[in-house]
């Protein structure tokens, strides 16, 4: 009998049965017809979508039904910042960046810079403001467009969200709260009214613009229980209910089983966007976890287990190309190549990969304030 695991927006632990989280959280399975529609507009599918990381949504129907009437969605997703960005952290917005540039829509990315400070004890909000800013920089590098790019953060926008996330925290009561997020009578109060913040950003635009749109959350499984909330509470406001598309967790380098997703909190099994290569290598050949077998001798003959192994794991999250990840897999299956082989291939890549987005990040100093929401635009006041 499998592990029981832990899904929850504050903590994720164990080895995750995302069929069992699809019946359990009740989103849909991203089926091949879905898949062929979402095509039918990009030409191409992303290789996050073609793996099934990409695995679940909610009325992602919808938003291509209104799509193709000429009524445009606008993505909303975010970042809580108590940290500094690790590579799991870019898995959704990469995608989204695809979904913006797709289907030329608008992003609103939420910086709720209040959610970790109410729950965390040790952090305060110098450090969340902090964090903000580093947050930013590793989004603004991923390339999203600036002109169709707001970053909305709740401590600096409070004069445009509080007046709607009231409109929000009317209509949910706190059992709903207590149930959804597994809140008590000990908890602070600031965390019982959060979730109403986090739900404005999936119909802000709607009202600084004074139209009715649909809205698209690309997020990680774990974040579903504000937006289930948010979805019964937003029609009785008058905007539609928000839709979404899940993706799975990148696992820590300790192994699926045992951490269930990379955590900012577990140094040793987590790469961050400002890791250097030497750091990167060393993280690498030290903690991912092998799929490996004890010997040389015996890996060669009996072959290694892509299905467990990290490096493998992180290759289907960073290995674009179909065919050489495919190349890898049998490789490593049969035993022609070694585990630390793949480990090889795996820090060439993500080294690469940080090498352009550092570069990148550094740029991205000159431009946060283009990416900020400006607050003037909040005619309806």
């Amino acid at each position: 009998m499998a592990k029981e695991f832990i899904v929850t927006p504050w903590e994720v632990k164990g080895n995750i049965d995302y069929d069992k989280l699809i019946h359990e959280f009740g989103v849909s399975k991203i089926d091949s017809a879905l898949l062929d529609r979402i095509k039918s507009h990009t030409g191409e599918l992303h290789y996050l979508l073609r793996r099934g990381i990409f695995f679940a949504h909610r009325d992602m129907k919808f938003i291509l039904d209104e799509y193709e009437l000429g009524n445009k969605f606008f993505l909303y997703t975010g970042r809580s910042p108590s940290g500094h960005t690790h590579l799991g952290h870019l898995i959704p917005w990469m995608f989204t960046k695809w979904l913006q540039d797709k289907f030329d829509v608008e992003l609103y990315f939420q910086f709720p810079d209040e959610e970790k400070f109410l729950f965390k004890q040790d952090l305060t909000l110098e450090d969340t403001k902090k964090y903000t800013y580093e947050n930013m920089l590793d989004i603004i590098a991923l390339g999203f467009n600036p002109k169709k790019t707001f970053f909305i953060v709740d401590t600096i926008h409070a004069d445009l969200m509080y007046r709607e996330a009231i409109k929000v925290s009317k209509k949910i009561t706190f059992s709903t709260v207590k149930a959804a997020f597994g809140l008590n009578n000990e908890s602070n109060i600031g965390s019982i009214f959060y979730t109403s913040m986090q739900a404005v950003p999936a119909f802000l635009p709607c009202v600084l613009k004074n139209k009715k749109m649909p809205c698209l959350i690309p997020h990680a499984i774990d974040q579903d229980p504000h937006f289930r909330v948010s979805r019964d509470v937003i029609p009785k406001l008058g905007y539609y209910k928000p839709a979404s598309i899940q993706c799975r967790f990148l696992p820590g380098l300790g192994g699926i089983a045992m951490d269930g997703k990379m955590s900012s909190s577990v140094e040793d099994a987590t790469i961050y966007t400002t890791d250097d290569e030497v750091t990167v290598k060393k993280k690498i050949n030290k903690y991912a976890f092998s799929g490996g077998k004890d010997t040389v001798e015996e890996h060669r003959k009996h072959g290694g287990n892509p299905d467990i192994d990290v490096a493998y794991q992180w290759l289907v999250f960073f290995e674009e190309d179909d065919e050489v990840l495919k190349q890898i897999h049998d490789d490593y299956k049969s035993g022609k190549m070694l585990s630390g082989e793949i480990k090889a291939i795996l820090i060439e890549k993500i080294n690469s990969f940080l090498k352009v987005h550092q570069k990148k990040r550094e740029v991205a100093k000159k431009h946060v304030d283009e990416f900020i929401l400006k607050k003037h635009s909040a005619h309806h006041l």
